[in-house]
């Protein structure tokens, strides 16, 4: 079944609502319109009901401290170098959020939007988004809807279809932070992590990637077998340093899921996905502050696994191409599956 309420006031007075999916199981979703934001993801473990996703209580919190939990980020997710590309012969210039880099979109991106209800089912509920012709300096009109679905199979499916009036570039993404022993309780660094990716994109001591795709194998990033995220955290590795801890890029291999597992209540996720690309974020950034239900956040206390196209990809074209060309339709979609 689905439930709305109203969460809040959005900055122009208009309802921010939240809509909760609940499956046979027991399973509870909760999205926001804001950022087209999943909220929460409640999972009825053996040790009682548990929320493993992190949140704030109010819209202002969303919108204060941008940190992107649980948002879409768009139009280009994670960085541009320069904030410039070009399409054919014409440049672009977007605004530069995340020091020398444009960053999820620019300073109003996606994530800190209002999305509209288009749809709903007893168990999904579709958000969609219009982005005008140089919006955040993007090129073409563009309209993008956002499915979340939740299966009486324990899967959270999100569903990315988006359409734009001239050619322009996109990389859509979801940026919930996960702990799989439950929002609040502390470092997710126990957590073990399987993720079939050969191949890592390095960055530059501002996070944006250098180009180069480096082997995983006898590094700290190899977690095509499955390791904790603190077994190898502290070694002295220039991209660890580079990226304050895990925040990069990985190339997926094939369809093989990726799975993490929480260390305190066994709970595990299994991620699929057609995205080319995911990047492990160890949420190096999420400085102490107040979560949902008077939890406390700090540093590493989830992680981030974002299926998007690879960032900056636009200015390597060595990259899989993150072009949408006019009247052309995306899709693309990512499925979370829950094991409990």
């Amino acid at each position: 079944m689905i439930e709305s309420e109203v969460f809040g006031t959005f900055k122009d007075g208009s309802p921010v609502t939240r809509y909760t999916m609940v499956n046979r199981s027991g399973v509870r979703a909760s999205v926001l319109t804001l950022g087209c934001t999943l909220y929460s993801l409640t999972v009825p473990a053996a040790h009682g009901e548990i929320d493993v996703v992190l949140g704030y209580d109010t819209p202002e919190e969303y919108a204060a401290r941008r940190t992107y939990l649980g948002a879409i980020c768009g139009r280009f997710a994670n960085r541009i170098r320069g904030g410039k590309f070009r399409l054919g012969q014409k440049a672009y210039t977007l605004a530069c959020n995340d020091g020398p880099n444009h960053l999820h979109g620019g300073p109003d991106g996606f994530s800190f939007r209002n999305w509209a209800v288009t749809g709903t089912t007893e168990q999904s509920v579709t958000m969609t988004l219009f982005s005008a012709d140089g919006d955040e300096g993007y090129p073409g009109n563009l309209t993008v809807s956002v499915t979340y679905a939740l299966d009486d199979d324990n899967s959270l499916s999100i569903r990315y279809e988006a359409e734009s009036d001239a050619d322009t570039i996109l990389n859509l993404t979801n940026h919930t932070y996960w702990n799989l022993n439950g929002q609040g309780s502390g470092t997710a660094l126990g957590h073990t992590l399987r993720l079939p990716g050969s191949f890592y994109c390095p960055c530059d001591p501002n996070g944006l990637v250098t180009g180069e795709l480096l082997p995983v194998e006898n590094s700290p990033f190899d977690f095509t077998t499955e390791h904790t995220l603190a077994e190898r955290f502290d070694e002295p590795d220039a991209q660890l340093k580079n990226g304050t801890g895990y925040d990069h890029c990985y190339l997926l291999d094939g369809q093989e899921p990726i799975v993490l597992k929480g260390d305190k209540t066994g709970i595990a996720m299994e991620i699929t996905t057609d995205m080319p690309a995911v990047q492990l974020y160890s949420a190096n950034f999420l400085h102490p502050q107040g979560g949902k239900g008077g939890a406390a956040y700090a540093e590493r206390d989830a992680v981030c696994l974002e299926t998007q196209q690879v960032p900056d990809a636009p200015n390597n074209p060595q990259f899989p191409s993150a072009l949408l060309k006019a009247g052309e339709r995306f899709i693309s979609e990512t499925r979370h599956h829950f094991i409990f």
